[in-house]
């Protein structure tokens, strides 16, 4: 079967809306690895969470998905900067290697894990939960493209590229990319260390919990869905390069539109294939990522 321009549309749109999805909860996890080094396994999980209470926000006391967003953003920076202080706020002040560093925060973020699968399982069960929104169709040059993936996709990625423009343009986020660059130089800069460790962590599990309720209105809900999230963000900083804001948004964009022709070309089946192809590529060909500097 040839590719008609139709089918080319379907395909650079399906990746770009998938790409938008893993754009704002890889940013959120390259906060912390790449400002940090606390490899939060955990991630997905705080995804897991703000679908959930989206849903619950949605079905119980009817507020509109998008709404919900000022809840769950909130809520989410407040329990990331509560859980900082009580898990993280200590290994990073002993200031051990980065090696030290990076298994200790993988101990503690897997046990995170399973601490927010099984209050997950207790308060929703294990019963696949969702509901219906914007599910109507939108017709453009012949192709047909479902509202709430447009919609969840445009707004994950104006947040991506509104921290973007944060990290670029701001007092504190040149802060924050000074620490993830030179980190010696930035604590003699007068940076406080500790507090933007602080405000990264919670705004990274904030991303993360907002990217869940955008997914919240496109897929089924269980209690284990937030992994593969985190191991999709962890190839998106891998290929984009750790620490690299606009490495992690072209790379989520180039996953998603590497994952849907997969899907076109082959099969469903063969999406996490793709993936992980795209990880050992990367690991053997250029190991610091396509636009590490």
């Amino acid at each position: 079967m040839g590719v008609t321009p139709a089918l080319l549309l379907d395909i650079v749109v399906g990746g770009l809306v998938v790409g938008g999805i893993y754009a704002l909860v890889a940013l959120g996890l390259n906060l912390q690895y790449g400002l940090m080094r606390v490899l939060n396994v955990a991630h997905g999980e705080f995804l897991m969470l703000g679908a959930y209470l989206t849903y619950s926000l949605h079905t119980s006391w009817g507020m509109n998905p998008l709404l919900t967003l000022v809840v769950t953003g909130p809520a989410s920076f407040g329990a990331g900067l509560v859980i900082h202080r009580l898990l993280y706020a200590r290994v990073l002040r002993e200031s051990e290697p980065p090696e030290v560093l990076e298994s200790r925060s993988l101990l503690l973020s897997f046990g995170l894990l399973f601490v927010l699968q099984n209050t997950a399982l207790l308060v929703w069960s294990a019963d696949l939960k969702g509901y219906s929104y914007l599910a109507v169709p939108l017709r453009f040059l012949g192709v047909v493209f479902p509202a709430n993936r447009l919609v969840a996709a445009a707004v994950a990625l104006a947040l991506s590229v509104a921290v973007y423009l944060f990290l670029r343009r701001s007092l504190a986020g040149k802060g924050i990319r000074a620490l993830m660059q030179e980190p010696e130089g930035a604590r003699l800069c007068g940076i406080d260390v500790s507090r933007v460790h602080s405000v990264c962590f919670g705004a990274g599990v904030a991303m993360s919990a907002v990217t869940g309720s955008l997914t919240s209105m496109l897929f089924e809900l269980t209690p284990f869905v937030g992994l593969p999230y985190t191991v999709t963000a962890l190839v998106v900083i891998i290929l984009g390069g750790l620490g690299n804001v606009l490495g992690s948004l072209v790379g989520a964009l180039l996953l998603g539109l590497i994952e849907t022709a997969t899907v076109y070309a082959a099969a469903s089946d063969l999406r996490v294939i793709a993936s992980y192809g795209v990880l050992s590529l990367i690991l053997i060909l250029r190991p610091s990522g396509l636009f590490a500097r």
